[in-house]
């Protein structure tokens, strides 16, 4: 296939979504690099897959505590001000951790209290940030396209951060980590103030919180393609995802490495994601995502068993390269399609649901995956969780065609609607959740 250059990057027309990307780029750099160092500081300390397993959970699972919550903040305010409040506490979050270990008083239990902090910052930071890039997209047809590319920030950052963050950790410590991170966050809070928004119009009518998670329930209990595809994520968070839980265990016991062998472990997943970033960027509109979704994740899934139980380094990169091209488009698909099947009223709550499969289902499965690793070895474990990828694109490809045929059905139905208006009447439709 051909990629058309103009095409690939055409979203880079909107300025404002211009700026967001170059700010959120650097940024997502900083967040890989400190990711990057947490894990390798732990395992280093406790040399147990479980309290890897721990970190992820006191990091991740507070924004599913709260992700609901966060979503109807980001549908009752100004998501750009929810923005700059949340990446300015995300750098003071950055900061005080490089305070606390280059001033030699950091201890295991203050790292962890910092990932409850900062998981409970983006339970309230992806509803309001996800939906926003909808709103820096003038011709909602790039929209597809905007968010195939908004991907593509974090993955270039998880090929370039873990591979820095392994450089910095031998020559200057963990902290100098934590301190660029910080650091990082200033660039996208000047994008963020350079953007040129409209007056922000405040919703008709505030109901009471419960009220407004009732409606987004009911919206996501009556659109069942769209809770398909959110259980469908949480499977795959739980059971799979995690998987990069071990990759410390991998870098420094399996490979017999460093640091860098961990940061290079990540680097080449990044590349595979990058990988996946310009195809899903390249492939024609109208394309059937939820096809590619299935592809992908059974890809990932072989990706996993082939990486499984190699122990020499390079064999093993390959596969490593194709688990980050599989891993790539899971949630990037999965919230193209929420974004444009929700209504506007109701988008940050879809997102946010999105969010807590994410959120909820990564930190319990990372307690599962160190706790069983435990006993049966980090190899094993992978292996299982390649076989249960496959499975789950099986058990999930009857459904998914399904959908795809009906929403093809009723597009046919309205030839005359373009991707914006499509988007528009789903829009009027119904009320969405996040």
């Amino acid at each position: 296939m051909r990629i058309n250059k103009i095409d690939t990057f055409r979203a880079f027309r909107n300025r404002n979504y211009a700026l967001f990307f170059t700010g959120q780029s650097i940024s997502q750099i900083g967040t890989w690099m400190q990711r990057t160092a947490i894990s390798w500081v732990i395992y280093s300390l406790t040399h147990s897959p479980f309290m890897l397993g721990l970190s992820v959970f006191t990091a991740q699972f507070p924004s599913f505590l709260f992700s609901l919550y966060g979503g109807i903040i980001a549908d009752r305010y100004q998501r750009y001000r929810i923005l700059l409040i949340t990446q300015s506490a995300s750098l003071l979050q950055a900061l005080v951790l490089a305070i606390l270990v280059l001033s030699g008083h950091s201890r295991l239990w203050e790292i962890f209290a910092l990932n409850v902090i900062l998981g409970t910052i983006n339970a309230f930071d992806v509803p309001a940030r996800q939906p926003l890039v909808h709103e820096l997209i003038k011709d909602k047809s790039e929209l597809p396209n905007a968010m195939a590319l908004n991907s593509s920030m974090v993955n270039i950052a998880r090929l370039i951060g873990p591979a820095f963050s392994g450089i910095i950790l031998q020559k200057f410590g963990s902290g100098v980590c934590f301190l660029l991170n910080a650091l990082s966050f200033l660039a996208v809070l000047g994008s963020l103030t350079l953007l040129k928004l409209p007056i922000h119009v405040k919703p008709p009518e505030k109901k009471k919180a419960i009220l407004e998670f009732r409606d987004g329930f009911r919206y996501l209990k009556n659109t069942p393609s769209i809770s398909m595809l959110i259980l469908m994520l949480g499977l795959l968070c739980f059971l799979v995802m995690p998987y990069d839980t071990l990759l410390p265990v991998f870098a420094k016991t399996i490979f017999k490495g460093n640091a860098l062998t961990f940061g290079y472990i990540y680097s080449f997943i990044g590349m595979g994601a990058i990988a996946g970033t310009i195809f899903l960027a390249s492939i024609k509109p109208g394309i059937n995502l939820r096809k590619v979704l299935l592809i992908n994740t059974s890809l990932l899934g072989i990706a996993l068993i082939g990486f499984s139980h190699l122990t020499h380094f390079p064999n093993a990169m390959p596969f490593a390269v194709l688990a980050g091209f599989g891993t790539m488009s899971l949630s990037t698909i999965f919230i193209t399609i929420v974004q444009v099947r929700s209504a506007h009223n109701m988008r940050g709550r879809m997102i946010s649901y999105v969010a807590m499969a994410m959120f909820g289902m990564l930190p319990l499965g990372g307690l599962m995956v160190g706790t069983i690793s435990q006993k049966i070895g980090a190899p094993d474990t992978i292996l299982i969780q390649g076989c249960i990828a496959i499975l789950i694109a099986l058990v999930f490809s009857k459904t998914l065609i399904n959908d795809h045929r009906e929403e093809q059905l009723s597009v046919q139905k309205q030839p005359d609607m373009t991707a914006e208006a499509l988007t528009r009447g789903l829009e009027e439709t119904e009320t969405v959740i996040r």
